[in-house]
């Protein structure tokens, strides 16, 4: 329907995310600390990681979870469940967890505490997207790419029925593909 957020301001808001990502990471705020380990929560926020961890010179580790939040044409979540982890041990670890957005809060708090009770030392979130709902302001995250309103998203690793993901822009979806693909 319209492009909500452009690749361009997608890629600037990446680096500065990566900026503040490091200055938090980096000796000698945590000077002989053990390294970072990145986990995105796939699939909406593999492009999202992929574009920033190429801007963190910082020696990583990358552990792996999906999530499934909006299954098939769902256009609100439906719960978040935990498809599949290779988080390999993350046992005295810092922990940067990526998701793509939050909206109701409920992927970030399903594994959060997960994550600490898998050994991290700490675990901080940042999303790419937040948006201007009572449960998503009511999260505390430690990094947000953009505050966006209260509309249903694609793009840059944003789905709907797994299709779209590919645009380069954030967008929205004209009603009627959205019902084209629940028809």
């Amino acid at each position: 329907d319209r492009i909500l957020i452009p690749q361009e301001k997608i890629a600037t808001r990446v680096r500065e995310l990566a900026r503040e990502i490091i200055a938090d990471h980096t000796p000698p705020k945590m000077a002989g600390e053990p390294e970072i380990t990145i986990v995105p929560v796939l699939t909406g926020a593999m492009i999202f990681c992929c574009d920033l961890i190429r801007q963190i010179p910082i020696q990583m580790r990358i552990g792996l979870l999906a999530v499934s939040s909006y299954p098939g044409a769902s256009i609100s979540t439906q719960g978040s469940q935990v498809l599949s982890q290779q988080l390999g041990d993350i046992r005295d670890h810092h922990v940067l967890l990526l998701d793509d957005i939050l909206d109701s809060g409920g992927t970030l708090r399903l594994i959060t505490p997960m994550l600490k009770q898998a050994g991290a030392i700490s675990v901080r979130c940042c999303v790419l997207l937040r948006k201007d709902r009572p449960q998503a302001k009511q999260m505390t995250v430690d990094y947000v790419g953009f505050e966006i309103p209260d509309e249903f998203v694609v793009g840059y690793g944003l789905d709907y029925n797994n299709y779209y993901r590919n645009l380069p822009d954030i967008v929205t979806l004209k009603p009627e593909a959205v019902e084209r693909m629940r028809g």
